[in-house]
């Protein structure tokens, strides 16, 4: 904790977006009482690509008081499967949503809230008022693969989608392909990972995953 408060000390606070639809890409959306898993994926595309989209009607707002989730979409090919979701997993509570194939690899979502990382974030926060690339990769870095991350991130790259900003790393070992933003008053934390031997043979597939990974 020590070193995610003096990673973001001293962050202003970021002014409230209007509000609108989640197709507008605005912080407001729906969110029932509904618990459990809920389909989300699109039908196969000509490719056999099938888009995931987080349910609105999802629960999981991680305590009285919080704002609904956010929506994200990430697209993966036609055997990848959500897989069931345990609060023993690492990350605890804060894992919104896993999937996997036993042919290329897995992947997770973590959802959690700044408050836990900053008071001084507001309700629209941005990843580059968290830190740079490399502070957020070492503070959430071991969050996400359980370890120290330390010599093991081979790549670091920054990217925009409509007007959000997205921290893309690449790690080994383990294979990891990590992505960060945040949204609301969350962060996010993208995680695809890999055998070495999917690894070898499912990289570039791996990466697309990795890749299409956006808030709405």
């Amino acid at each position: 904790m020590k070193r995610r408060s003096v990673l973001v000390s001293g962050v202003s606070l970021i002014s409230s977006a209007g509000l609108g639809s989640p197709r507008e890409g605005l912080a407001v959306v729906k969110q029932g009482l509904l618990a459990g898993r809920i389909p989300g994926l699109s039908e196969p595309d000509e490719q056999g690509w099938r888009t995931y989209r987080r349910p609105d009607e999802k629960s999981g707002g991680h305590g009285v008081g919080w704002s609904p989730i956010i929506p994200y979409t990430f697209s993966v090919p036609q055997d990848w499967e959500e897989v069931p979701v345990s609060i023993a997993d690492l990350g605890g509570t804060e894992i919104d949503l896993r999937f996997g194939s036993s042919k290329e690899g897995k992947l997770f979502v973590i959802v959690a809230p700044v408050l836990r990382f900053s008071d001084g974030l507001g309700d629209n926060a941005k990843i580059e008022l968290i830190g740079p690339p490399d502070k957020v990769i070492n503070a959430f870095g071991p969050e996400v693969i359980g370890e120290n991350v330390e010599g093991k991130v081979i790549s670091m790259n920054v990217a925009e989608h409509s007007g959000r900003t997205y921290y893309q790393y690449e790690l080994e070992p383990p294979h990891a392909l990590i992505t960060a933003t945040a949204a609301g008053n969350r962060l996010y934390l993208f995680n695809v990972t890999a055998s070495g031997l999917q690894w070898k043979r499912h990289y570039n597939d791996l990466k697309r995953i990795s890749d299409s990974f956006r808030v709405v």
